[in-house]
């Protein structure tokens, strides 16, 4: 099982990218995207600022993200990037709860 610091490296560049594109293709439809974005961009910044030594805590913002988005379910009216996005997200849980 991989660290949160080895999935944050592998996905969060891909992650920055995806969540941006999600709210302009699927925010009208699902404004919770937006409010991914934003846990993103949150989780994103704590990660930066705890460097690849130290374990940031993101234990708010993970529980934020498993009740926005209803435990990672995948609407089914959406794009493979959204499906990705929800994926790598919870792949993250998973790695930091580990």
């Amino acid at each position: 099982m991989a660290t949160v610091n080895e999935v944050a490296e592998c996905n969060f560049e891909k992650l920055d990218m995806f969540t941006l594109a999600i709210t302009r293709a699927h925010g009208k439809n699902h404004p919770e995207a937006f409010e991914v974005r934003n846990i993103f961009n949150t989780m994103k910044e704590k990660t930066i600022e705890a460097g690849t030594t130290g374990k940031p805590h993101l234990e708010e913002e993970f529980t934020q993200l498993r009740k926005v988005t209803s435990n990672y379910t995948i609407p089914g009216d959406v794009c493979g990037t959204y499906a990705g996005v929800y994926n790598m997200l919870f792949e993250a849980d998973q790695a930091y709860h580990a």
